[in-house]
């Protein structure tokens, strides 16, 4: 079980009592964020041998928004790191069919064994972030929660060497580190504080409301393609499904508008566009709120500067249409792992650094491509050929995944 440092033994006061100054501490690496990049991130620098440590404004324990799905790739990405058997074991069901639904024509899929897999999960995130967190700290990562980073330190020369921060109480910390890895998410503090310059940038376009629903039989992952609609459907934990509807922002509108009465709007836009899916929706039961987010950004930022570095959602944002963010946490987080280790043992900072968003950029190429086909809300049958396309991509970054070096394990790949 991961131990959420709260009070922080280790760290140590500039003088006796609080008043007199924050507290202080020295590590290798502070990473900003404790959830699926963060939390990924810090296990493998920790099981590199080095001293990390997570600060999180929240707690992992905690839900989050998401779309749940893990491409294959992110599956392998979890047997690779010996984690997938603990996803499984935490009442993630295997998810080993996809249905395409469309214009009243329905064509499964069974998900093929390849790269070493042959299913699928879509965990919840309070599930899967705590796994995450509790498998950074047992690496020997220091986890510590409820508190919010309020800037950074910088030496003489500019070089970020550090975070300030301040907990729920007011107590104020100042860990300094040879390198600060912002995984705060899509509006990343890091980021600003750094000034992270965007090199690309696109309009943003759908939006995606989502609930969970129990009550109904869901026997895989559906994929519903209609006019200016997407819909789907993902198992998770406690028998039940993400049920989800992503329409452009203004076809979404009654329901963005709709106030408290949202997820009788939601039901009836999922009435107008996919009525066979509504109406086993309207059968099921509701265990919780409608979520959603509309206008989410599509921009890449550069990742790196003098003594910091962002992964995840931090540096890149694609609309969620795709469901590829997981994925590409856990991609990225290996990439700058290697690089910040590294540097860590003596490779120029810039060199190491450049690698990184090299191969992050040419990893996100193609996905980032048709993400933005597939959000521009092509004619149906345009959408499926895209989303094949998408398929195609997704197989061949699962296997140039699971050909790499397994990190922190010596050439040895872990049991899954």
């Amino acid at each position: 079980m991961a131990r959420y440092l709260d009070r922080d033994p280790y760290l140590t006061s500039s003088g006796p009592g609080r008043a007199l100054g924050p507290l202080r501490s020295h590590h290798d690496v502070v990473v900003v964020g404790a959830r699926c990049a963060g939390a990924a991130t810090a296990r493998l620098l920790a099981r590199a041998g080095h001293d990390v440590v997570m600060v999180d404004r929240s707690r992992p324990s905690r839900d989050t928004s998401s779309t749940h799905s893990l491409s294959r790739g992110g599956v392998v990405q979890l047997a690779r790191w010996g984690l997938l058997n603990r996803v499984v074991a935490s009442g993630a069901p295997e998810i080993r069919t996809v249905t395409f639904h469309h214009d009243g024509e329905v064509a499964t899929h069974t998900i093929k064994d390849r790269a070493g897999v042959d299913f699928v999960v879509a965990p919840r995130r309070y599930v899967l972030d705590e796994l995450l967190a509790n498998a950074a700290v047992a690496a020997g990562a220091r986890l510590i929660t409820d508190t919010v980073v309020t800037g950074l330190v910088h030496d003489a020369d500019g070089r970020v060497t550090g975070v300030r921060s301040r907990d729920a109480d007011g107590t104020e910390r100042e860990l300094t580190a040879r390198l600060v890895i912002g995984a705060d998410g899509v509006r990343s503090p890091v980021a600003r504080y750094v000034d992270a310059e965007v090199t690309e940038r696109y309009g943003p376009t759908g939006s995606c409301f989502y609930t969970y629903v129990g009550g109904v039989p869901w026997d895989g992952i559906e994929l519903h393609v209609a006019e200016n609609a997407f819909a789907g459907v993902f198992p998770t934990h406690n028998d039940e499904a993400c049920v989800w509807l992503i329409r452009p922002f203004d076809d979404m509108r009654p329901v963005i508008e709709a106030g408290s009465h949202r997820t009788d709007a939601w039901l009836d836009q999922l009435d107008r566009t996919v009525p066979g899916l509504a109406g086993r929706v309207r059968g099921g039961t509701f265990g919780e709120r409608l979520r959603g987010y509309a206008g989410l950004p599509n921009h890449v930022k550069r990742p790196y500067g003098a003594g910091w570095a962002l992964v995840g959602d931090a540096g890149y944002h694609r609309d969620p249409i795709t469901g590829h963010g997981i994925t590409d946490a856990f991609r990225d987080a290996e990439l700058v792992s290697e690089a910040a280790d590294a540097v860590l043992r003596g490779t120029d900072e810039d060199e190491a650094m450049s690698r990184y968003e090299s191969q992050r950029n040419a990893a996100i190429e193609l996905t980032f491509g048709l993400t933005r086909a597939l959000g521009a809300f092509p004619e149906p049958t345009d959408f499926l050929e895209t989303q094949t396309r998408l398929s195609k991509a997704l197989d061949a970054e699962a296997l140039a995944l699971a050909a790499r070096p397994v990190p922190g394990y010596a050439g040895r790949r872990p049991a899954a």
